[in-house]
């Protein structure tokens, strides 16, 4: 009896042992440094960085907070009133290239009718303030929103919008939903629009990612296709990629559409954030519950490797570059993942070399 006792009590040590490390194991890795900055966040959207170094960034829900890397604190900074419907909501944020000498903050998100994207003041008080909406009436729905928004090199505004659940708007050239915009930090249309309005490409389908190549400044964007049909493509003023008439699994492709580098056919992976990282291009998979480093030729077009990291942390939203380091925001409570404690998270990694 007494041995038998003893064999259960081993058995419970083994089993609650592994439990634990199955929950730890979304913290470990061998190969690089990772650090949980937060936890227990609701859907974490975006991230961007202000000039003294902190850490500003959205939850789907409407908040945006701020994370002092001295404190170690969060500070809420405002509360956006957003109609958070399955995909919809707050999403994007950009910090103004300027911001030194303005305090601009844009948001792009999700009010009852429409998405929109906003200028804030970020006060002395760190609050957002004296909303002026800069783009309004951006088709919205449940799924296919859109939402990332970030400042090129050239110092606009680039916007993505998803098609919000009407394919064919995405091949109209006046209709907002389904493009990539890009606008000036006042609102107005750039002289150089290739059709004289905000749009800068269209034929997307719902565009969760933007990012610039750090030596070539060309843009790559991540895309939600219909099923096993994810892209990632160098974007080109005015052009068309083809949404919702070619899909990429199209045997005999128009010519008058542009190609994605990539096209995920084997598996989902529901791309949303991408960022560069010396060199290679980092991409978060939502669906695909991955990180995926693509390494290139020498002509940043040509796909050379791929590898999967992080799979064991479940839904990465975003990824972003900053000062060294890859910052990763985790949205297991977006509804579609399967919540762990400590969710939602947003983690710091310091990559080693491969």
């Amino acid at each position: 009896m007494k041995r038998n006792l003893i064999i259960i009590i081993v058995i419970l040590v083994i089993v609650l042992t592994f439990i634990y490390l199955s929950n730890k194991a979304q913290v470990i890795d061998i190969n690089n440094e990772i650090e949980i900055l937060i936890e227990n966040l609701d859907t974490p959207w975006a991230i961007d960085f202000l000039p003294n170094g902190n850490m500003i960034f959205t939850e789907r829900p409407g908040r945006v907070s701020i994370f002092d890397f001295n404190s170690r604190e969060t500070r809420i900074v405002a509360n956006i009133a957003v109609s958070e419907i399955s995909e919809s909501g707050l999403s994007g944020i950009a910090v103004d290239p300027d911001f030194v000498n303005n305090n601009f903050v844009y948001i792009y998100y999700t009010h009852k009718t429409a998405n929109r994207v906003s200028r804030f003041v970020l006060n002395e008080n760190n609050v957002l303030e004296n909303e002026l909406i800069l783009l309004d009436n951006i088709p919205s729905a449940r799924f296919h929103d859109g939402g990332r928004i970030k400042f090129g090199p050239d110092g606009k505004l680039y916007i993505t919008t998803g098609d919000a659940t009407n394919p064919s708007s995405a091949q109209d050239i006046d209709s907002l939903a389904g493009k990539i915009l890009r606008i000036n930090k006042d609102g107005s249309i750039p002289n150089d629009n290739p059709f004289s309005n905000y749009v800068y490409s269209y034929g997307h389908r719902n565009s969760q990612g933007i990012t610039w190549h750090p030596e070539t400044n060309e843009l790559y964007e991540s895309e939600h296709g219909p099923t096993r049909n994810d892209e990632i493509n160098i974007i080109e003023k005015g052009k068309n990629y083809g949404w919702p008439i070619k899909c990429e699994d199209d045997k005999n492709p128009n010519d008058e559409y542009i190609n994605p580098i990539k096209c995920y056919i084997k598996f989902t992976l529901a791309p949303s954030g991408i960022a560069f990282y010396n060199g290679d291009l980092y991409v978060s998979g939502l669906r695909g519950k991955q990180l995926r480093r693509i390494i290139f030729d020498e002509d940043y077009r040509t796909i050379t490797t791929e590898e999967e990291l992080f799979s064991n942390l479940g839904r990465i939203r975003e990824v972003v570059e900053h000062d060294g380091h890859l910052y990763i925001a985790i949205s297991n409570r977006d509804g579609r993942g399967t919540p762990r404690p400590g969710d939602d998270k947003i983690i710091r990694v310091k990559m080693k070399s491969i």
